[in-house]
């Protein structure tokens, strides 16, 4: 006969027959209470993850583990693990109230136990259920859940997280570094994994970062996921950190050290849809609780997932406090939110009869838009020095808008059409590029609209797409010095900056997550050029405020001249608040000489050359431009002064005033 285990801990909260008062719980103890439960039901206890999971606790003096999940159509919960020999009937699970939650208390099981939720459904079916809210989970190929305390990390980054809340990141330097971690560098030892736990990797990447000037570092696939060719993108566990690289200490500590070398962690969050694989959040109890149940509106043909319940509190409560979970756990310092134009569309990769329109006859997901404004109006209202990134590539309205004014809240949007228009220019024979000229400047006449990141991220260099480099036209020296002249425009450009690991010295090969980037081409000339040329950029784009201060208004970038079509030559200049040490651009896009060019500017002052991209040291040919130029009386482009040089072919000059 099955023994019925009753955790106390359900009893908590509720009044006694002889007494009339509340029953305390113990200190450690973990338990769920009415209120819980109410505020659960209403979307908006931020704090769930908590108490749904498995967590240490303790009743009657014993220490073991609380268990509780929520599974409202279930007939019954049974907890199965390591810890009872995967027994499936000894652990039952009590329901404690009407909203579907299920708790059990078992003395004595501690930490790194594996188990699952076994859910028998009113049809006798079973399903093996991976914990929703687990914080660890085993090492694929397995999926079980893993029993682990997150509270014992002792942080060190208090000075870090007290000066980000002070910070305005619209008037910040923001270089981000997009990296994978199971493919930047593989482990030396020759294992078939070849990963670098956390900690391994904290110690290689923050000796990079720090080295290039990255002020970010973007991780990719780190809440847990079955099947590594999703890179991430299609999760199972959102409340663990994968244990394809070590434990959720040693997450912490990559975290703590990055912040200990004053450099911020923005993660990929993919609230857009979640895996289906049997384990997983799909018919969770036997029904659709997690997405929606009419698959029109509940999955994705194209990328075979499931798409969340938006208009449902509890899986609302799911994603927010899961937000909040890396924010107050794991002391994230930003989320990069993907694939939002999914959400945001309910024909978003859909044909007719595949999807549902809303109330009013349109396209547009009403629930995913309100979900969007009350996930960004809690986190960045909660935690003012959070970044909320949007990959959005549509022109939806206002997405770095304040809730207030009908925006979602954002604190800035990926750029897509920037990215699109910079790499199918950038891929075009010189002889071409006069005729699309104006795919260049083109994102600068909605620049104002939103808060922009300009990204050359994985998507880019994947399926076929060809690596940055090798985008380019010509042969391997002039695909180089285009290299250099696109990411000078880039950076010069309005807009914070992202750019995936590997484009920075000049990747040849596509990325993939099954083997490491090929460093070895930094014993390269070219390869070792580029990432010198990198460095150097880096290093400019920070030191000046000039290049950051303002970059969503006119006040901060001006034009010198957009028109030189004939050409291909682009001048600009970028400017702050105080006017002072200005940045000019001229960039030539050909492989030309362009011999006394002239370009207008603002003012009779000496400019003086920063960087040549045409510097031998970065790969280039050794053209010489004057250090210094005087700017001598004369209109030119609607200015009063103007200077002259030799431009050399393929030649990005920056130049300060």
């Amino acid at each position: 006969m099955a023994r019925k285990t009753t955790s106390k801990a359900v009893k908590q909260g509720t009044k006694k027959e002889t007494k009339n008062q509340v029953q305390k719980p113990e200190e450690n103890q973990v338990f769920i209470s009415e209120a819980d439960q109410y505020v659960f039901g209403q979307g908006t206890h931020y704090d769930i993850y908590k108490k749904l999971g498995a967590h240490p606790s303790v009743e009657n003096g014993v220490k073991g583990m609380f268990f509780a999940v929520w599974a409202p159509n279930a007939a019954s919960v049974n907890v199965i693990g390591t810890f009872n020999d995967w027994d499936e009937d000894l652990h039952v699970m009590t329901k404690i109230g009407p909203i579907g939650i299920y708790t059990l208390f078992l003395p004595g099981v501690g930490e790194n136990e594996m188990y699952k939720y076994l859910i028998r459904t009113p049809e006798g079916e079973k399903l093996y259920k991976a914990d929703p809210f687990a914080n660890y989970a085993e090492m694929r190929p397995g999926n079980a859940s893993k029993t682990y305390d997150i509270t014992k990390f002792k942080w060190t980054d208090g000075t870090w997280m007290a000066n980000r809340n002070g910070k305005d990141y619209n008037k910040e330097p923001v270089a981000i570094y997009e990296c994978h971690i199971g493919s930047w560098m593989k482990h030396p030892d020759g294992t078939k994994e070849g990963f670098y736990n956390y900690r391994e990797f904290a110690d290689r990447i923050v000796e990079y970062l720090r080295e290039m000037k990255y002020t970010h570092v973007e991780l990719m696939g780190i809440a847990e996921y079955p099947y590594d060719g999703s890179w991430g993108y299609q999760v199972t566990g959102y409340y663990a950190p994968t244990s394809r690289y070590g434990t959720p200490d040693d997450f912490m500590y990559l975290i703590n050290t990055l912040h200990k070398h004053k450099i911020g962690v923005i993660l990929d969050w993919v609230p857009a849809h979640f895996a289906t694989d049997a384990h997983g959040l799909g018919r969770f109890d036997g029904q659709c609780i997690f997405e929606h149940p009419d698959p029109r509106i509940g999955e994705h043909p194209d990328w075979g997932t499931k798409i969340f319940n938006y208009g449902k509190n509890e899986v609302r409560n799911f994603l927010i406090a899961n937000a909040l979970f890396w924010i107050k756990e794991y002391h994230i310092d930003g989320i990069r939110v993907d694939a939002v134009a999914s959400m945001l569309y309910l024909d978003y990769g859909k044909r007719d009869g595949q999807w549902v329109p809303n109330k009013y006859g349109g396209n547009e997901n009403l629930e995913a838009i309100e979900f969007f404004k009350h996930l960004n109006s809690v986190v960045c209202g909660t935690y003012p020095g959070f970044l909320t990134i949007a990959e959005e590539s549509t022109a939806w309205p206002k997405v770095t808008g304040k809730v207030e004014e009908d925006g979602l809240g954002f604190c800035f949007k990926w750029n897509m059409g920037w990215m699109h228009d910079f790499c199918e220019y950038m891929k075009l024979d010189p002889y071409f590029r006069k005729n699309n000229h104006y795919a260049m400047t083109f994102a600068m006449t909605y620049n104002h609209s939103e808060n922009y990141i300009l990204p050359l991220s994985h998507d880019e260099v994947v399926h076929l797409k060809c690596s940055m480099v090798n985008k380019m036209p010509g042969y391997p020296v002039d695909k180089y010095a285009n290299l250099r002249l696109g990411y000078t425009y880039m950076f010069g450009h309005s807009g914070k900056k992202l750019l995936f690991m590997g484009q920075d010295f000049g990747q040849e090969r596509e990325w993939s997550e099954e083997r490491e980037l090929d460093w070895f081409l930094l014993a390269e000339e070219q390869n070792k050029g580029m990432h010198e040329y990198m460095k150097e950029l880096l290093t400019m784009y920070r030191k000046y405020p000039a290049l950051y201060s303002i970059d969503n208004d006119w006040s901060g970038f001006e034009w010198l001249n957009a028109d030189d079509a004939d050409r291909s030559v682009y001048s600009f200049f970028r400017k702050d608040e105080t006017g002072k040490n200005n940045i000019m651009f001229v960039i030539n896009m050909t492989p030309m000489m362009w011999e006394n060019y002239m370009i207008g500017v603002p003012k009779k002052k000496k400019y003086k050359l920063l960087l040549n991209s045409d510097d031998k040291r970065f790969g280039g040919q050794g053209h010489e431009i004057p250090a210094e130029i005087n700017a001598v009386k004369g209109e030119c482009n609607f200015k009063k002064y103007n200077i002259s040089f030799d431009l050399p072919p393929y030649t990005a000059a920056v130049f300060i005033f």
